[in-house]
């Protein structure tokens, strides 16, 4: 249990009314009982908190807290940061015991730091180093001179690479991935793929042998970053693939070979970045968008869900469309597509009639008679 008043210290909001109401968890509006506080951070909320059992809520600037029946209440201004502190304060984290599962299988000469958890079926692979207060949860490998920082979460199931290097306060979710080998092949003979490439034509007729170009470079990841359940990074050809300080990855994410992903960008659901792109910081991927590889993308761009970019994108844009343009451009060309139809069947009409579109022009021909009948 914690009290209004010192929740409201901990989120650094604005307290209003009783703060010392004792409350257990968090809830919507509808469901909140009254040893939880509401939350209703938008105007939107206030029919719902005013049928709520809760007594007390979190509301937006200037709300009318005690005509909707509240004894209590933290003010708002930016809801989600709130929210991101409420989350924060009832947090459930994961249960793991103190110290290395007796079924853990860890390497005479990894290093493992104080504090750190280590949980059941876990293998640590030799020199590897597993930072101070760092939780490694069931079933996580963790391969031979990688590294991990200090208070990293890895859930279930995800897998660290060789050589790896993570920095503090490092989320893998379960079953993710970094530091897979880069898909990298050459054509044992030149083939279709360096015909495209140099000529746009494609005339050979004989399949040649994929050879295996190997991936010797590792991975490289800051503080702070955060990778998505079933999520993979694959490690850099000759050097690295990079994460920068901050960087959020949501699930079923492809970040291949060589990529560079700068400072506290947010990748979305099943992106995919292609091998050698730079990204800047700031930037904002959207859900199932695509990256060419090669790329420059400039920082602080947004490229919007499903969009596909296969050029260079200068910084501050807005990216959207498959290819991607300017966001102002593609919603131009869009409109011009839904007008395509109407503007096709009066050229049509035009035709029939005639050059003049006259139906008794001679020129018009058998399609203005059709149209005269």
């Amino acid at each position: 249990m914690i009290s209004i008043s010192d929740l409201a210290g901990a989120l650094g909001a604005r307290l209003q009314g009783d703060g010392s109401i004792l409350v257990s968890g968090a809830a919507e509006p509808e469901s909140a009982t009254a040893d939880q506080i509401a939350l209703g951070m938008q105007p939107a909320f206030a029919e719902a908190l005013g049928r709520s059992a809760a007594r007390s809520a979190i509301v937006w600037d200037g709300a009318d807290w005690r005509g909707l029946g509240l004894e209590a209440a933290i003010v708002a201004p930016r809801g989600r940061q709130v929210m991101a502190g409420v989350t924060r304060v009832f947090d459930r984290p994961p249960e793991l015991p103190p110290g290395v599962h007796p079924s853990a299988v860890v390497d005479p000469e990894a290093d493992i730091g104080v504090d750190a958890r280590i949980g059941a079926f876990v293998v640590i692979g030799a020199r590897a180093r597993v930072g101070r207060g760092a939780r490694i949860m069931p079933h996580v490998a963790v391969a031979e001179d990688a590294a991990i920082g200090e208070d990293a979460l890895v859930h279930s199931g995800a897998r660290i690479g060789a050589r790896v290097v993570i920095g503090d306060r490092f989320i893998a979710q379960a079953g993710a991935v970094i530091g897979s080998d880069g898909f990298s092949f050459v054509a044992s003979a030149p083939g279709s793929i360096e015909e495209a490439r140099e000529q746009g034509v494609v005339t050979t007729r004989e399949s040649a042998t994929q050879l295996r170009i190997n991936s010797i470079g590792t991975v490289v990841i800051g503080d702070d970053v955060e990778v998505g359940a079933n999520s993979c990074v694959d490690r850099g050809t000759i050097s690295q693939t990079r994460i920068g300080n901050g960087t959020k990855i949501d699930n079923l994410v492809q970040i291949g070979h060589n990529v560079q992903v700068g400072e506290n960008c947010l990748i979305c659901g099943q992106a995919g970045i292609a091998g050698s792109t730079v990204v800047g910081d700031g930037v904002v991927i959207g859900g199932a968008a695509s990256v060419a590889d090669h790329l420059r993308i400039g920082s602080h761009v947004v490229i919007t869900g499903k969009s596909g970019v296969s050029g260079h994108v200068a910084d501050n844009r807005i990216m959207m469309g498959y290819p991607a343009v300017e966001m102002d451009r593609n919603v131009e060309m869009y409109k011009a597509l839904r007008r395509l139809p109407r503007v096709l069947a009066r050229l049509a009409v035009g035709r029939s009639l005639g050059s003049d579109g006259n139906p008794n022009d001679p020129k018009a021909g058998p399609r203005a008679e059709d149209e005269r009948r």
